[in-house]
């Protein structure tokens, strides 16, 4: 196998760092076989590690280009049998759908309903992509989706549904929709939440009483149209910021809205009903966003890691800050979805200016407050740590976490699989990857068992 490599000093952009280093798009569509491999791949690990992220064919003006905005491109890694089958990135849509204007979600990918899907947020709905990724399609739910989906649906295993919080700019200027899916892939309800001024609602939180949502103060912003530039949210300082508790079988006049301070959430973690009646979130907590920047989200304030506790009685939300230190893309053990958690993994974020967005892969206790911080190394850092139980395990911490790690000094990415369990074991594998993956947003462990090889 070998590597395409790029001189970082043939990628600058002094107009947009999101354009530079790693946040550049790859060109090609790279596949290769064998991945050479550090350690030992556990060989339970059966299945494709797959992510999704920008990755522009021109820009207009760089000046005024937004990291969120690009064709999607899906990076996957097949393992099997303790070895790296193979590895390909491709395109969310293929060349003639994207020469007729169609757009390829750019944000997650993952499966569900035996399907690979890549989603987006904003108006755009699904792509359909085989296992192999060679083959996609737009697909809205089976023609079941009349209006907009996200990338960050909340899976409740229990039911076996995706439920969801869409907003669309400009269609759906005075509501949200909360959209369920069923395990059947087809959408069983569709409920229109008014809100003002469209907020950017990236996310949203589950527990087994209520879908929560976040109405925070980054809206759409007419001046920002005005001046050219193509994304239009901007930090709004007039508007409140509140989080609503929406019971599962509601309907929006039954919303308890509580008021927290003024910030923004992209992501939280987990969340979870309490023995006392209040919902417990952990999240990743920006004071503002975007205020000034209009090509990306980590130029201003840093993402720390929060707790909310909110009571739906007395319309109170208590703020607790658990780590000053930067962090986000926020994980955990999806068989602790909706339940009470104890350990949360994110990925730390460095200082603007740096080569690498992301530094070391940090491993919270919420029952005792430590953190636990693997290190890859000088000019190394890990993005996203993504969450695989193991096969045998029962402790909320049994598992593996697979991050894609980029090389400032090489500029080159691998595929590491660290032991949740114990980051100080190090990496127990690394596989080289042929073509850099991009920093971009998110990605999945879909086993074989949840969606078969064609």
């Amino acid at each position: 196998m070998e590597r395409v490599m790029t001189d970082l000093q043939s990628r600058p952009n002094i107009e947009n760092k999101y354009l530079a280093g790693n946040y550049a798009p790859v060109e090609s569509e790279v596949t290769a076989h064998d991945l050479p491999v550090v350690g030992e791949i556990p060989v339970e690990l059966e299945g494709r590690w797959l992510r999704n992220g920008p990755n522009p064919e021109s820009v207009d003006d760089a000046l005024k280009h937004h990291w969120f905005l690009g064709q999607g491109m899906v990076h996957g890694v097949r393992l099997r049998g303790g070895k790296a089958e193979w590895h390909k990135n491709r395109w969310v849509l293929d060349s003639a759908d994207r020469a007729a204007g169609l757009f390829g979600a750019n944000t997650n990918v993952g499966g569900f309903a035996g399907t690979t899907w890549a989603m987006v947020e904003g108006g755009n709905p699904p792509v359909e992509m085989s296992y192999d990724l060679e083959s996609r399609s737009i697909n809205p739910f089976h023609g079941t989706l009349d209006g907009p989906f996200t990338a960050h649906p909340k899976y409740d295993s229990a039911t076996g549904e995706l439920h969801s919080m869409n907003y669309h700019w400009p269609d759906l200027i005075d509501h949200v929709n909360y959209t369920v899916v069923g395990s059947d892939g087809r959408v069983t309800k569709n409920l229109a939440i008014p809100v003002a001024d469209m907020p950017m609602m990236h996310d949203m939180s589950l527990t087994d009483k209520y879908a929560i949502i976040y109405d925070l103060p980054v809206t759409v912003n007419m001046d920002v149209l005005v001046e050219g530039y193509p994304f239009p949210f901007k930090w709004n300082p007039d508007r409140a910021a509140r989080v609503g508790l929406l019971p599962r079988n509601g309907t929006a006049a039954d919303i308890v809205w509580c008021d927290v301070d003024p910030c923004y959430v992209f992501h939280p973690l987990n969340a979870y009903d309490a023995a006392d009646g209040t919902v417990v979130v952990d999240l990743c907590r920006y004071d503002n966003l975007m205020v000034e920047d209009r090509q990306g989200p980590f130029a201003e304030a840093p993402p720390t890691l929060d707790r909310w506790v909110i009571d739906p009685a007395t319309r109170r939300v208590t703020e607790t800050r658990i780590s000053d230190r930067p962090q986000e893309f926020p994980r955990h053990n999806p068989r602790f979805g909706l339940k009470q958690h104890r350990f949360g993994y994110t990925s730390e974020i460095l200082p603007a200016g740096e080569a690498n967005l992301h530094g070391a892969t940090l491993k919270t206790d919420f029952e005792t407050g430590t953190v636990e911080a693997y290190e890859y190394g000088p000019g190394r850092g890990g993005a996203e740590p993504v969450f695989v139980p193991k096969a045998d395990g029962t402790a909320e911490d049994a598992g593996w976490l697979l991050t894609v790690t980029y090389d400032a000094t090489t500029d080159s990415s691998d595929l590491c699989v660290l032991d949740a369990e114990d980051l100080g074991r190090g990496e127990v594998a690394r596989i080289a990857l042929p073509q850099r993956v991009p920093f971009g947003f998110h990605g999945n462990w879909v086993p074989d068992a949840s969606v078969a090889p064609d």
